[in-house]
């Protein structure tokens, strides 16, 4: 079950980020990766500058989006799900779920090159690649985009 999370949720989604971002800090070799150094108050002003989404299963948050609208474009980030839950479709649903919040926008993400089952997810549900950045020696960024005319279906 997908919904909008509450700010009682929010350390729950924090916990659960720290450890879904376990495998990206693990690639990378370092613990110093952003969602790993999150505090909760910066989680409570996400919050209130957008939406956070939740996926529920037996009374636990399994997975989460946060997403953000500016000038047309809503900023999706932070789509996590629980190393036990993974590879179910649940990020699919949760990508599909922060869509329809914000119908007949343009949607922009953006995930590490080395991440490449995150890129698949992203490519197969319509996003396509418009821009790389490097951030230091061994991380480039990949900016990805989807418009409202490659959406691949509505959350119900």
């Amino acid at each position: 079950m997908i919904e909008r999370a509450n700010e009682a949720d929010l350390q729950e989604i924090l916990d659960l980020q720290y450890l879904a971002y376990q495998s990206e800090a693990a690639m990378f070799g370092s613990r110093e990766i952003p969602p790993l150094k999150q505090t909760l108050g910066e989680v409570q002003a996400e919050y209130r500058s957008g939406i956070i989404l939740k996926m529920v299963q037996d009374g636990r948050i399994i997975g989460s989006v946060r997403a953000r609208a500016q000038d047309g474009t809503v900023y999706i980030g932070k789509l996590m799900v629980h190393p036990a839950h993974q590879r179910k479709g649940y990020g699919a649903a949760l990508l599909a779920a922060v869509e329809a919040c914000f119908p007949g926008k343009r949607y922009e993400l953006f995930t590490s090159t080395r991440s490449t089952g995150n890129l698949r997810l992203y490519q197969k549900a319509g996003y396509t690649e418009f821009a790389r950045k490097p951030v230091d020696a061994e991380l480039v960024f990949v900016y990805l985009e989807k418009t409202s005319q490659k959406q691949s279906g509505d959350f119900t």
